[in-house]
């Protein structure tokens, strides 16, 4: 025969029971709980050196209570905690937040479900405690009325200094009260508190655990708390105890006290502590999966008493879970566990149901509203406005770059050598290049030479393979090479126009060779060499009483639309050059802005708030 029993812990038989308990893979056990954290591992560092901060961790969050979550520095609950609010991922398993998966469509986590203070203080030290307030609050989708309301109780309640005080010039314990009030601003449903008491007067802290208290009462509201004070989380509802990365336990103070016979909860965390190190030695002894052994759960020689154990987490505990579970006890004392009121034995598979589109909350996470785009913009404009050192980098160091380019480095290109072969002249390097300034055709390379602007410097080689490797060496920009003949080929190439031959065009031609791996001085170059024959050809024909225009391409150019006829360089590079400037001075400036946020611990906690 089987008889029923509804959540009793007492199950009469002389041998000991383990009965199975509801694993939250329900959709009623999700609703249920506030959170539910199932086979959690999650790891940094390669593959082959992986750190394991989280190790099959299984954690359960009953509505309306307060966890108080133990544990020592790096043990993992601040990985957890993020994990819990979805600033991280898991590398397996699965956490189930207020009926939804953290970070999914509809789900508010992150958003304004949450109140999240982190270890860090995490507040802008540029804003005064009223303008924190209005920051938060506008990026939790208050009203400015409604954010003062609760500004003045959350001023009473935490004894802080004046609304008008900044930040910075708060003490560090004003700084954690201010940095507690945020995550108290907008009343959330799940209240996630690391460390909020360090640093916090005693009558305070006994003050803020009764507020705790109380907002639970309703069953509405619950809160997850890390402290280092571990004898004043007996006010928790349940206790989770930590340790490398697994729950040792999670169960209520009392039962913990009175389970392991000891007087403080740091002797219980100091026992459990010592049974995994025991259990992690001997592997041939029974364990469960967070390595506490089914024979260090004998607590003296009572064993009319059950002991509950999760088939999946390995938590010790009475009431494990806190679990709307009904047993089936049959005459010999064993134990049979259906989950809910129409729960299913074991071995039964029970239904579950994929809640990736809940809509219970469907208007809680939008992807902007007004009160964010605000939020942003106020606080820029704050944090600009009061560092006037960096408000006066970020206007005067574009305008005092373009100064010095333009005074340094904008002009038009000067001294650019030129390698110049001349047949006509005398083979000695430095002779001069002398001609008739007359109606004279002699010597025209000279004369062509002469007409040549003053960037170019001209430098004489002997012959053109020399000319040619000053140019690869990058002692000249261009060569130019005249031919022994040029006077005379130029000559009979006007006289014999369309006669001429082709020998006589070839010694007629100036030939160069330009360095273009520097475009817009080849570029120049080219312009200028061309401007000079035509500037020598139209003196050449004035000074023999021809029309100089003969002389000219027969293209003319007029006044141009935009710019001028000879554009400088300044002119040309100075847009380039202050695009450039202001675009990496404002990656330079975003990148810092993120860094020094995510620092701080401001980034995460804008980004728990809801801000995308």
């Amino acid at each position: 025969m089987f008889s029923w029993t509804a959540d009793s812990p007492a199950i009469t038989g002389s041998e000991t029971s383990v009965a199975t308990i509801d694993d939250g893979g329900t959709m009623w056990s999700r609703q249920q709980n506030a959170v539910s954290v199932r086979h959690a591992f999650k790891s940094y560092g390669t593959k082959k050196k992986p750190n394991q901060v989280l190790s099959n961790l299984n954690m359960t969050v009953a509505k309306g209570t307060i966890y108080g979550l133990l544990g020592a520095s790096g043990c993992g609950k601040t990985t957890l905690l993020s994990c819990i609010v979805g600033r991280k991922r898991l590398n397996s398993g699965e956490i189930w937040v207020l009926g939804g998966k953290p970070g999914t469509k509809g789900s508010g986590v992150p958003g304004a479900r949450v109140g999240y203070m982190p270890q860090e203080i995490a507040l802008y030290g540029e804003f005064s405690i009223r303008e924190t307030m209005m920051y938060f609050g506008w990026i939790f989708g208050m009203h400015t009325t409604e954010i003062v309301e609760r500004l003045q109780f959350l001023l009473n309640f935490l004894d802080l200094p004046s609304e008008s005080r900044l930040v910075k010039n708060l003490s560090g314990g004003q700084q954690r009260r201010v940095s507690f009030a945020v995550a108290l601003m907008h009343d959330p449903e799940l209240l996630i508190l690391d460390e909020p008491t360090v640093g916090v007067d005693p009558l305070l802290r006994q003050s803020i655990w009764n507020h705790l208290v109380h907002i639970t009462k309703a069953g509405q509201k619950t809160v997850i708390i890390t402290t280092h004070y571990i004898e004043e989380a007996r006010q928790a509802h349940t206790i989770g105890l930590m340790r490398s990365g697994r729950l040792l336990a999670e169960e209520s103070p009392a039962c913990l006290l009175s389970m392991y016979r000891c007087s403080s909860l740091e002797d219980v965390f100091l026992k459990l502590s010592r049974k995994q190190g025991q259990a992690n030695v001997a592997p041939a002894e029974l364990n469960i999966s967070n390595n506490i052994s089914l024979s260090a759960l004998a607590f003296g020689n009572k064993k009319d008493n059950p002991v509950y154990v999760s088939q999946e987490s390995g938590v010790v505990g009475l009431n494990f879970h806190q679990s709307k579970e009904v047993l089936i006890s049959d005459s010999n004392g064993s134990t049979i566990a259906i989950n809910g009121l129409n729960g299913s034995a074991p071995g039964v598979i029970s239904e579950t149901v994929d809640c990736d589109n809940c809509t219970e909350c469907s208007g809680c996470s939008n992807f902007t509203s007004k009160g964010k785009i605000k939020a942003l913009l106020v606080k820029n404009f704050l944090r600009m406005w009061r560092n006037v050192g960096v408000m006066l980098f970020i206007f005067a160091l574009p305008v005092m770059q373009v100064i010095l380019f333009c005074l340094a480095i904008g002009r038009d290109p000067t001294n650019l050598k030129m390698a110049i072969v001349n047949g006509e002249m005398n083979t000695t390097i430095g002779a001069d290049c002398v001609f008739d300034p007359g109606c004279s055709f002699t010597s025209l390379s000279c004369r062509y030479l002469s007409h040549l602007n003053s960037t170019i410097v001209k430098e004489y080689y002997t012959d053109l393979d020399s000319a040619l490797d000053a140019v690869r060496e990058g002692n000249a920009w261009g060569a130019l090479y005249f031919t022994d003949n040029f006077t005379d080929a130029l000559v009979a190439r006007i006289a014999l126009g369309r006669d001429a031959d082709d020998e006589t065009l070839d010694q007629s031609e100036i030939r160069v060779w330009l360095d273009m791996s520097n475009q817009q001085i080849g570029i120049m170059l080219n312009r200028d060499l061309q401007v000079a024959y035509r500037e020598f050809a139209q003196q050449l024909l004035r000074v023999c009483d021809n029309n100089p225009k003969l002389g000219d391409v027969p293209i003319q150019f007029k006044s141009p639309i935009y710019g001028t006829n000879d554009p400088s360089f300044t002119d040309f590079v100075a847009p380039g050059v202050i695009l450039t400037i202001v675009f990496f001075l404002a990656v330079a400036l975003t990148s810092s802005a993120l860094i020094i946020e995510r620092t701080e611990g401001l980034l995460d906690r804008s980004w728990v708030a809801g801000v995308t």
